[in-house]
């Protein structure tokens, strides 16, 4: 509590919650602002609108299913939310958290159903909530899922009064007999790769250290990435929902990796059964520059960068061979750039990168 608010509090009738630093009104105005782009990722299933205690979505659509597995994922976007402060843009960090959210659904082969947020912040300024609710409901529209609800909540003495974190959660639904996964995965299967859009929303921590450690500023315009450091690293996570659901519908996909926390090979790894490996050539595609920069910048060992950051591929599918070309097609017909990455052998369960990039 600031001074002057202790001095009021002695003149007046007692302490209130707007001094102790949280505004109602703002966040009535706030829910007012976003209503709009709530109601665009509304679906059929969706039952009542923003205001209520719980977001409801209608259930007998299920019905339709033989048997429907419920899929749920929770997630946050981590430390980019940093450079969106930094640089006062708060409407993209929502494609953040939906892809977040949504790709770890559809990677067993699940459509996402629904999803919920949640905001944080040390001062509601309902411009920023509104703005910051706009990106996760265009990004829901982009995923085909409903956000039927998610909370808001002022965190004066925690949070500074210009800081805010978001996290939510998703649910979505598949067949029991088209669940996707490591049981799927065979010797001689390929690995598709599908390119990022950058760093997507992993490995800030690192990048923010480095980029302190070697003085680089956001605002700097760097000829090798075309832009500003800040534009480059607040380019929006690509949400591949659609385009892995669509892939899976028309050839034989076998299992699917988000490439998040962790890197490549350990991501990959974690969908494989026990008895394959997974080899994955660097040769076959060049890092975007922003990975080798922070590399250069920050002195930061090969090994490091390649289990922190997605080096450039977001997304995998491990498909049928005779199926691989297709797949790429399928997958370039959407405006996402694929590539055949690697092969599945016999092994022992683990992935592997073999070979050396190109240069950028």
């Amino acid at each position: 509590m600031t001074q002057s608010a202790e001095s009021d509090r002695g003149q007046t009738s007692g302490a209130s919650y707007a001094a102790a630093g949280v505004d109602i009104e703002a966040g009535d105005r706030a829910v007012s602002l976003m209503r709009t782009w709530v109601e665009k990722t509304r679906r059929p299933e969706v039952v009542g609108g923003v205001g209520g205690f719980a977001g409801l979505f209608d259930a007998s659509a299920l019905r339709n299913y033989r048997r429907p597995l419920l899929a749920t994922s929770t997630d946050g976007v981590g430390t980019k939310v940093a450079i969106a402060q930094a640089l006062d843009k708060h409407d993209t960090i929502g494609f953040d958290l939906v892809g977040m959210l949504v790709d770890d659904l559809v990677v067993c082969g699940a459509e996402p159903l629904f999803l919920t947020d949640y905001i944080a912040c040390g001062k509601v300024v309902p411009e920023r909530i509104a703005a910051i609710v706009k990106g996760i409901a265009e990004a829901c529209v982009h995923a085909g899922c409903a956000l039927v609800g998610g909370e808001t909540a002022e965190h004066p003495g925690l949070l500074s009064p210009g800081e805010y974190d978001v996290a939510g959660a998703t649910t979505g639904v598949v067949e029991a007999d088209e669940l996707l996964g490591p049981d799927r995965v065979r010797t001689g299967d390929v690995v598709v790769a599908m390119a990022s859009s950058g760093l997507h929303s992993n490995g800030y921590s690192l990048v923010r250290h480095v980029l302190a450690a070697a003085g680089r500023n956001l605002s700097e315009h760097v000829d090798d990435l075309g832009r500003t450091l800040g534009e480059e690293l607040l380019e929006p996570t690509r949400v591949y929902a659609k385009d892995c659901l669509a892939l899976n519908r028309e050839v034989d996909v076998h299992a699917m990796s988000h490439i998040t926390g962790g890197g490549l090979a350990a991501n990959v790894a974690r969908v494989l059964p026990a008895d394959v490996d997974v080899e994955i050539d660097r040769s076959t595609w060049t890092p975007p520059r922003i990975c080798t920069l922070v590399g250069e910048w920050g002195q930061v060992e090969q090994s490091e960068l390649e289990r922190t950051l997605n080096m450039g591929v977001g997304m995998v599918a491990l498909v049928n061979a005779d199926d691989a070309d297709a797949a790429v097609g399928v997958l370039a017909n959407r405006g996402i750039h694929a590539w055949i990455a690697g092969r599945v052998l016999a092994g022992e369960g683990s992935a592997h990168l073999t070979g050396s990039h190109g240069q950028s």
